[in-house]
């Protein structure tokens, strides 16, 4: 019996892996908490708010705006909804879903914990820790709808699990490897995020593209500072899913994070950049949560402060990137 795929959230990560699925599939599983994008996915084959020039077969899609008749259609669950709102989507679980495999491609921290999405699942869900995977890139949602080549780490401690779901994503222009590494790449994805802030600050203040090799050259060491403080193994911070990630999202102009950074370097106010964009700048709300993960461990993350104090401190961002010069190298 075919193995059963479900997607969880409506925005353009989670239509690019409805999309990819799709290419291996006869039927995916896709959950939208907005009615609106569901009725107009049925008539008009696309989803209207992302990624609206991929047409899906929606003869092949099992749509819903229920995520428990999702969660008990799917043996595989792909969570890509922003972190600030998974506690929220949830609560609305009535489903046991202890059984199921669950990969999260939700590159940030729930809110309501202060825990990457996986360790959320395992701590408050009781799903065991090789039933929990992460879907991560180098890879932007908006090359995969244009079918431009990419890639994608799939991490998951169970070998077999992440060999499963690398052969339900991949194509001719999607190109996958895995990693027992679940909890560093998790975290990479978290981290990088902050960092496409910093980036987006600096060039909103006008630093070149001298300081932002700078910056991505002491941002990749600060990673793998930060990583090993939380969670110590043999990795190779220069592989695709950590150092090709946060390329990809400092310098992208798809980066979501790095254009509200540079609104903020610009001289938006964090709330007034918030209401701009259209999508969730996950690197808001990740520098809090990382701020306070590096207090605890004693790590040096000069980046990770300057983020910080310039979002939730609300201190000017000319003064704090020109003290940030002085600690990099």
């Amino acid at each position: 019996m075919a193995l059963k795929f479900g997607v969880i959230g409506g925005g353009s990560w989670a239509t690019a892996i409805v999309k990819m699925l799709s290419e291996n599939l006869d039927e995916v599983g896709w959950y939208m908490r907005s009615v609106y994008a569901l009725e107009h996915l049925k008539k008009e084959q696309h989803n209207p708010n992302y990624l609206s020039a991929v047409e899906f077969d929606t003869t092949r899609l099992k749509l819903s705006n229920d995520i428990n008749t999702i969660i008990d259609y799917a043996d595989y669950l792909i969570f890509a909804i922003p972190s600030a709102f998974v506690g929220k989507e949830l609560e609305k679980v009535s489903s046991h879903f202890k059984n199921k495999i669950v990969f999260s491609a939700i590159k940030g921290i729930v809110p309501e914990s202060g825990k990457i999405v996986g360790v959320h699942f395992h701590d408050a869900y009781e799903i065991p820790y090789e039933n929990i995977g992460v879907i991560t890139g180098p890879c932007h949602a908006e090359e995969v709808a244009l079918e431009r080549l990419s890639y994608l780490t799939i991490a998951c401690a169970d070998e077999e699990h992440a060999k499963v779901m690398a052969k339900h994503l991949g194509s001719d222009y999607i190109n996958t490897t895995i990693t027992d590494d679940t909890i560093g790449t998790e975290y990479a994805a978290m981290l990088k995020n902050i960092y496409a802030i910093a980036a987006g600050i600096a060039h909103g203040l006008g630093y070149g593209d001298n300081f932002q090799s700078v910056l991505m050259s002491n941002a990749i060491r600060e990673m793998k500072k930060f990583i090993k403080k939380v969670h110590k193994m043999k990795r190779n911070i220069n592989d695709s899913a950590y150092l090709g990630d946060l390329l990809v999202t400092g310098y992208s102009v798809f980066s979501r994070n790095r254009m509200f950074g540079n609104m903020i370097g610009k001289g938006y106010t964090v709330k007034s950049a918030q209401m701009e964009m259209s999508m969730v700048a996950e690197g808001y709300y990740a520098a809090e949560s990382a701020y306070k993960i590096k207090e605890k461990t004693g790590a040096k993350t000069p980046i990770i402060d300057a983020v910080y104090e310039v979002l939730y401190k609300r201190k000017d961002p000319k003064k704090t990137f020109k003290k940030l010069t002085e600690k990099l190298d």
